[in-house]
């Protein structure tokens, strides 16, 4: 039996059919013209999903018909809402019509579901099975007989035998006489040696089979979740023969695809080898596949590995792990994302944001989770007083000096590159796009990530740094945002690091009061979450007998004032638009006005076009900037004047 209605995701697209012997009772009914609600009378339930539900009845509706909808199965009991999407007959000469409803709320009815499928026999479920995957998209019920087949054989039942010996290498004799191919395994992560390691294997010794999670064929459908079907011809540069020269055996074409467990994550793949008789493995056979990963998934859902040593974010709480982004705050969420896209890339990436916020751990996580992890790392300071040093160190000329030369497929940070000299940025342009040192001939293979807290853009439209420079590091370009912009973050920042800091001291886990946590949650944090960090760190060191901590000092040994710092969390940064003496005419025009300058940086400048992009004309952009231009320098002569009278 199933543990959770979730373990099959394809489920999800799939409605159950209802049995008249499953005396699961449906209600169903709708408002009349009048207002008033009246049951159809005739209505039979056909199917049900966790999106929708099927049901016959002579009663026509339209599409758009709102519904309320009465569940009974056993003793659970359920009322949903839903509205008509479809409406179809099976016959031309049926009087009942089969509705499809939407379902308002999808979370009510998944415990229902469970507890409905939890009764179904051990044949009934098979069959479900075998019927959901013969109706996937990517399937033709006239090419189902070989799926059939292979979901009967495999299915021979995996609740009941899954975890007995030799039933894994029976489900993989299954696997390679139904590709017709030489050699198939499983591979499951290992968080503590952060390795892929072979389960089961046929026609290998699955001893033989360990290697880093980012490595290879399978390394790549682990780390991206994107299935593979390559021959080793074509595909030559994503091959590695590393383990054919060790196992003296000769790949020809490989399919591959990620296992997941109950929780969605990916926790190892299955990878069948050498097509008999033909170069690749076939689009049947990907099909196949995709079905044999599911079945595969079910057998190892309750499969959750969690290490303190894994280098892995999904099998590692953010609480051990050397680097992490913490927080919930969508834009973290954002962020998180773009890691996924960006970690396997060669491609330069920027990091823009203010001091503190998180640039450098940033693109310490890009290096790691990536690719080039198993390769080294070096931050190069860009702000450092020791010119001699970062001249060596960009530029050698020995090639043991250079960091570009010095790390072959690593990752160089360029920390702060905006404290570069004009002459300095000209000279380090030139040997990344030649990728080799001034004057030599040795080239290098590195990955660039640099990180500013000035706005480069700007600083190009200025004409304070090199456009061609700044348009090569920003092939990628990633803006973490300040700690005050995402507030909400601070309780659970401070919970992760008064749990570092206490363990690093050997204290007994301490919390902040609630009245203490209240004035950092007004705090503006200028120093954003590397001044966090430091205030937990004092608070620690200041109080090591106290469990409750209740004084709290700051960077700056004050706090800033509520209003102040809710209005800038309201309205950014922008010159003036916090001031409540300033007419809401006068405040709009400076909120447009910084919309029109970062659309035309956004655009290099071009006025038309960003004009253009905000769906106005040329002369409308213009009147507004003379108009906002007007209002800033009135406020600035207004300040000046201010200034004066004091003095």
């Amino acid at each position: 039996m199933l543990a959770s209605f979730s373990e099959f995701k394809f489920f999800q697209s799939f409605r159950i059919p209802v049995e008249e012997a499953d005396d699961l009772r449906f209600l169903v009914e709708r408002e009349d013209s009048l207002g008033n609600f009246e049951y159809l009378e005739d209505a039979s339930l056909v199917d049900v999903s966790v999106t929708g539900l099927g049901f016959a009845t002579k009663e026509r509706l339209s599409v758009g018909t709102e519904l309320t909808i009465s569940l009974q199965f056993k003793k659970l009991h359920i009322d949903l809402t839903g509205r008509v999407v479809r409406a179809f007959t099976d016959a031309i000469e049926d009087e009942d019509i089969i509705y499809g409803v939407e379902i308002d709320v999808e979370d009510k009815i998944h415990k229902f579901l469970q507890t409905y499928i939890m009764s179904f026999s051990t044949d009934r479920l098979k069959d479900c099975l075998v019927e959901s995957a013969l109706k996937e998209r990517y399937t033709k019920a006239s090419d189902g007989f070989e799926m059939f087949s292979l979901l009967l054989s495999l299915f021979k039942d995996i609740t009941h035998f899954g975890d007995k010996d030799g039933f894994l290498d029976n489900m993989l004799e299954e696997v390679v006489r139904i590709l017709n191919a030489q050699r198939s395994s499983i591979f499951l992560i290992n968080p503590e040696t952060n390795e892929l390691e072979a389960v089961t294997a046929l026609g290998v010794e699955k001893d033989t089979l360990k290697f880093d999670y980012r490595l290879g064929i399978a390394g790549s459908v682990f780390t991206t979740g994107v299935a593979l079907n390559i021959d080793t011809k074509s595909d030559e540069s994503r091959f590695n023969n590393e383990f054919d020269e060790k196992l003296r055996f000769s790949t020809k074409s490989i399919i591959c695809h990620p296992i997941h467990n109950r929780e969605d994550k990916i926790i190892g793949v299955i990878e069948v080898i050498n097509k008999r008789n033909q170069d690749r493995f076939t689009i049947e056979d990907e099909k196949t596949m995709k079905v044999l990963a599911l079945v595969f998934s079910s057998v190892f859902h309750n499969y959750n590995p969690i290490s303190e040593k894994s280098q892995i974010r999904r099998f590692s709480t953010p609480f051990d792990r050397k680097f992490a982004l913490v927080g919930k705050h969508p834009h973290m969420g954002s962020l998180r994302n773009s890691i996924l896209k960006l970690k396997d890339l060669n491609s330069p990436v920027h990091i823009y944001g203010e001091p503190g916020v998180g640039k450098t751990l940033y693109a310490k996580i890009l290096h790691h989770e990536g690719k080039r992890g198993l390769n080294n790392f070096h931050i190069v300071d860009c702000e450092t007083k020791d010119f001699e040093k970062l001249e060596k160190q960009l530029f050698g000329p020995n090639e043991d000096d250079c960091v570009f030369t010095s790390l072959r497929g690593g990752t160089v940070i360029l920390h702060e590159i905006h404290h570069l000299d004009f002459e300095t940025q000209n000279r380090l342009y030139k040997v990344l796009m030649d990728k080799g040192l001034e004057g030599g001939k040795v080239s290098f293979d590195t990955r660039i990530i640099s990180t500013s807290s000035k706005d480069l853009g700007q600083a190009v439209t200025n004409g304070e740094y090199n456009k061609h420079l700044f348009e090569y590091l920003a092939t990628a370009f990633v803006h973490i945002e300040p700690l005050r912009r995402r507030i909400d973050d601070v309780e659970i920042l401070v919970d992760y690091f008064l749990k570092l800091e206490c363990k690093k001291q050997g204290l007994l886990l301490k919390n902040f009061s609630p009245k203490a946590m209240d004035k950092m949650k007004d705090h503006d944090w200028p120093g954003n979450v590397k001044e966090l960090q430091k205030c937990i760190e004092r608070a620690v060191l200041y109080n090591p007998k106290s469990h409750i901590l209740t004084e709290v000092v700051f960077d700056n040994g004050s706090i800033p004032l509520t209003d102040k710092v809710s209005k800038q969390r309201m309205f950014g940064s922008i010159p003036h638009v916090s001031d409540y003496s300033i007419s809401l005419k006068d405040r709009t025009a400076l909120v447009e006005r910084e919309i029109i300058l970062q659309e035309i940086k956004r655009c290099n400048g071009n006025k038309s076009k960003a004009a253009k992009e905000m769906q106005i004309s040329r002369e409308a952009l213009r009147k507004k900037l003379l108009i906002s231009d007007k209002i800033v320098e009135e406020l600035s002569h207004d300040n000046s004047d201010e200034e004066k009278s004091a003095a």
